[in-house]
């Protein structure tokens, strides 16, 4: 028993090591990670709104979630939640190696260059994408392995590992090209299988069909392109590592100690290769998830200028810009043949005492060649508590009855506010308002400005270029805009004509004169609306058969040690 719970005793120590100082009161803000006590459910959430549905499900998921579950516990839930499911995943898919090897594919998985750095980036769905990965492969695996009987079914925690792994559209893609990978084979209910994909997957493909025109214009794979550190960038890619922003790589990556894990992984791969590949039916399979992975991220990193071309008459295309946060699908391989790796090495060894000092070497390893993802990732991220008058602000317009939604200013996409202790973020304002709102989506990396997707952001750019405050008002009115909310602490922001309905000094709230009515050039069609609500009503099926299939999970968990009492 003490045997088979230690990778995740050992998975949870690691996930409180790493997080540190984020587990504090407070909310993580970092990059695209924002939270807020309370989402509302607008319908931006939804992706019923002008831009790109670029957090659907997940806001939802969470606009949902927070009325039972306060959003600060909840976040704290969904971090340490990652970090654990992700090592002991990779243990459970290993469960017949030894407790070395478990051990030392826990550190791997945990203490990995794509943790830190989508951590510090904010990218929380995937990282729950690549706690599921582990998972999925068992799960594919049981799927296959079950006769096609209806008296027979796949494992009761299919469906929400899929649900958890799926909320956002790079999540989506890495989760079910996992499930359906190993788990896809004729014969085995594959009907079935897609069933749960396609419905888990529904609401960002329908509201990203619906946004097409818009998508196809997106540019960028240059930007976001894979990047090296201390390693090339392919070699970079090896070790799950080479995101874009090198800002939030650790120091220890742009240093030796990357060589040092680059070269103590190939060694492990190279070492337990042979014998994988022998015992692993799915081989193939695997195999083919790790060169998928590879693939999508050395591309764009060789062609990117051919990438964008190409994503001006492919939409959906420009989802692989950003190729690194793909990487997720080549850990089935690395934790497969590392934790081989591990065993073949302690078979070479002889006497109780080189075994052990081995084990605990290779255990310690990957927090050793990665120290600064330690404690906060060195203080990369921590917490921060919203200022009052934000909730105030939000409060208030809550109460007003005129239409129309908000303009936030100034107008950029990110801040860097000194409650947050100046740690960038995408703005957080729109999450605390209970309605939907316009915001600028251009992004500004370096010297290279990516404009927006969304059509009315841009109409709003242009209104807020007239010539004075009653001719901006008179424009944004026109464009279904009925208040403007402005952060004075974030910078310098045009002067718009409307009356003030809060002031707290930090924040202003107007209400806009007129009356604001979106023009129907920025509605959703009714054919498209209706898909996204069928899509919906999908999605909303899966959680109840997710929910359906926790409860007997439980029940079954529960009644398993009764019926060993009554033997």
């Amino acid at each position: 028993m003490i045997e088979r719970a230690a990778p995740t005793v050992w998975a949870g120590v690691l996930a409180v090591l790493m997080l540190g100082p984020a587990l504090g009161a407070g909310f993580v803000l970092s990059y695209d990670m924002v939270w807020v006590p309370d989402l509302a459910l607008t319908r931006d959430v939804l992706g019923l709104g002008s831009g790109l549905p670029r957090a659907v499900p997940s806001d939802a998921v969470i606009a949902v979630l927070d009325e039972v579950v306060p959003g600060l516990a909840l976040q704290k839930l969904v971090l340490v939640g990652a970090l654990v499911l992700a090592g002991a995943g990779a243990a459970e898919l290993v469960r017949e190696r030894s407790l070395a090897a478990r051990l030392a594919v826990v550190s791997l998985t945990v203490w990995s260059a794509y943790v830190a750095e989508r951590l510090w980036m904010g990218h929380w769905p995937m990282l729950l994408a690549y706690a599921a990965v582990p998972w999925l492969v068992l799960a594919g695996r049981r799927w296959v392995a079950t006769e096609p009987d209806p008296a027979e079914r796949g494992p009761l925690w299919l469906l929400p590992v899929l649900l958890v792994g799926s909320l956002s559209a790079s999540a989506g893609i890495v989760s079910a090209a996992v499930l359906l990978a190993t788990g896809l084979r004729r014969g085995r209910r594959p009907v079935l299988l897609l069933a749960m994909v396609a419905a888990v997957n529904a609401p960002w493909v329908i509201a990203g069909l619906a946004h097409a025109g818009e998508a196809a214009s997106a540019t960028g794979f240059e930007v976001f392109a894979l990047r090296g550190d201390a390693l090339p960038a392919p070699l970079a890619a090896l070790t799950l590592g080479g995101i874009w922003n090198t800002s939030v790589v650790p120091a220890s990556r742009e240093s030796w100690p990357a060589w040092v894990a680059l070269a103590l992984l190939v060694a492990l791969i190279g070492a337990g290769l042979r014998r994988w590949w022998v015992s692993d039916s799915q081989r193939i399979a695997i195999l083919g998830l790790w060169l998928a992975g590879m693939a999508i991220a050395v591309a764009g990193w060789a062609a990117p200028e051919a990438l964008d071309d190409l994503a001006q008459d492919i939409p959906g295309l420009a989802l692989m810009r950003d190729s690194s946060r793909l990487l997720p699908l080549c850990l089935p391989l690395l934790v497969l043949t590392v934790a081989a790796g591990v065993d073949a090495l302690r078979d070479r060894l002889r006497g109780t005492a080189p075994r052990w000092a081995a084990a605990v070497a290779l255990v310690l390893a990957p927090v050793a060649v990665l120290p600064d993802a330690a404690w906060g990732l060195a203080g990369g991220i921590g917490t921060a508590d919203y200022p009052t008058s934000w909730q105030q602000a939000s409060a208030t317009l809550a109460e007003e009855s005129a239409p129309g939604d908000v303009l936030v200013l100034p107008w950029s996409a990110y801040r860097a506010p000194a409650w947050n202790e100046h740690r960038p973020v995408l703005d957080p304002l729109p999450r605390m308002l209970p309605r939907a709102s316009v915001t600028n989506g251009d992004l500004v990396i370096g010297q290279t400005e990516i404009e927006g997707e969304d059509p009315r952001a841009t109409a709003a750019a242009e209104a807020l270029a007239a010539p004075d405050p009653e001719a901006r008002a008179a424009e944004l009115s026109r464009l279904g805009i009925g208040y403007v909310i402005t952060d004075r602490t974030a910078g310098e922001a045009p002067q718009i004509a409307g009356e003030t309905v809060h002031d707290s000094g930090d924040l202003v709230l107007q209400r806009l004169p007129g009356e604001a009515t979106q023009p129907a050039a920025y509605a959703m069609g009714p054919v498209a609306l209706t898909a996204v609500i069928v899509a919906w009503v999908a999605y909303g099926l899966a959680w109840l058969g997710a929910t359906t299939s926790t409860v007997l999970l439980l029940i079954s968990i529960v009644r398993r040690p009764a019926a060993k009492v009554r033997r």
